[in-house]
């Protein structure tokens, strides 16, 4: 039996290709220009909030092992959303917090409502 540890690192090993097709290219004047494909990616708006759903996931995983009150359902909820980020949601959100972290956080959860 996999432990929840386990599975996030499964979970997050690899970025799947059909994920974020629009939002996979970072937008800078100097990108078109000078940055190959790859580099482009890692600095994408897809990148950027798939590693921090990842980082939350994380945390919530090792809050678990620690003794908090997080059920598996909720990891399990988590990792499956991880590539699951509603852009338009999330920039309402933070139109609404006036924070981007807590907009993407409330994303997230509309997502992976058992997690919140």
């Amino acid at each position: 039996m996999s432990s929840n540890a386990d599975k996030f690192l499964e979970a997050a090993a690899e970025f799947p290709d059909d994920a974020l097709p629009d939002n996979r290219v970072y937008e800078h004047p100097l990108v078109q220009r000078y940055a190959t494909k790859e580099m482009s990616f890692v600095w994408s708006p897809a990148m950027k909030f798939t590693t921090w759903r990842k980082l939350w996931t994380a945390l919530a995983t090792a809050e678990q092992e620690l003794g908090l009150e997080i059920t598996d359902e909720q990891l399990e909820q988590m990792r499956s959303k991880l590539y699951d980020v509603d852009f338009e949601l999330a920039a309402k959100k933070e139109a609404e917090f006036r924070h981007d972290v807590m907009g993407h956080v409330h994303a997230f959860g509309d997502v992976a409502p058992q997690a919140m």
